[in-house]
């Protein structure tokens, strides 16, 4: 979504004149979406209609699991074409303390097409449809221990929908998941299973959304993935930034299923 969509759905709560930030974030991995699910609208600002090539956002996130003893932050930028294909580089740095010292970085590149725009052929009940991938790189010491690939990627298709006439504006999203990710990646790739995630983001006024979301796990064969979700709240700070405040639950290890607990994240976004 632009900066003139993002006018839409705020103005649909308030009847705000100017645009703002707002959804899509860069996710934990650079996509735009929310935190660990994209979202069918595109990143980046369009400051003239004309323009073919966004302006760039950029955002960063921090996640303390405190029962698994976890630092987990990231960094990405994001831009798109002709608001229709979005591509977007994340950065991420792990640190399991109660582990080792030793550091985990990763390597996130994505690309997303728009293949349905919301409304679109003047039929106000389509969502926007998107399809998109991320590359991904660690360099986890873990993924030689468990036999993993330290490269893999996701494919998803996604659609979202703004319900802008509901007597408070309603942002709904799911997708499907093909992936070998073993903590989102971060401790390296397995074999390929199917996931599915959704959201649900509702606008009470025009400077703040409520919200949750949810990924299934992925069932890598050498490890399954625990199922996420987190309950987060976003600030539209200004024309720009955005201010984000969750707790997420990751599960907790059990059986053959990973999890590395929950705890509170923090999320500062910038729209140039």
């Amino acid at each position: 979504m632009n900066k003139t969509t993002s006018t839409l759905l705020i103005s649909s709560a308030l009847l705000a004149t100017s645009a703002v930030a707002g959804v899509p974030l860069n996710g934990l991995q650079g996509d735009g979406g929310i935190a660990f699910n994209p979202v069918a609208f595109v990143a980046g600002t369009y400051a003239e209609e004309s323009k073919t090539i966004s302006a760039p956002q950029v955002g960063t996130w921090y996640t303390r699991l405190d029962s698994a003893d976890i630092d987990w932050a990231a960094l990405s930028a994001s831009f798109s074409v002709a608001k229709r294909l979005e591509f977007s580089y994340g950065y991420g740095w792990t640190d399991a303390n109660k582990y080792g010292d030793d550091s985990v970085s990763t390597h996130n590149l994505g690309a997303k097409l728009v293949l349905l725009q919301d409304g679109a052929f003047d039929q106000k009940w389509l969502p926007a449809v998107s399809a998109g991938a991320i590359y991904k790189h660690t360099d986890a010491a873990t993924a030689d221990a468990l036999g993993l690939d330290k490269d893999g990627a996701d494919f998803y298709a996604v659609a979202t929908k703004l319900l802008g006439d509901a007597p408070v504006p309603i942002l709904l999203s799911a997708g499907v998941q093909y992936s070998d990710e073993v903590v989102n990646g971060v401790v390296g790739h397995g074999d390929y299973g199917f996931g599915w995630f959704g959201n649900v983001n509702l606008i009470p006024v025009s400077w703040l959304t409520v919200g949750a979301e949810y990924k299934s796990g992925i069932d890598a064969d050498k490890v399954e993935n625990h199922d996420y979700y987190d309950l987060h709240a976003a600030w539209f700070v200004n024309p720009a930034l955005t201010l984000v405040a969750a707790y997420v639950d990751t599960g907790s290890k059990s059986g053959s299923r990973l999890g590395v607990g929950d705890g509170f994240v923090l999320s500062a976004q910038y729209q140039f």
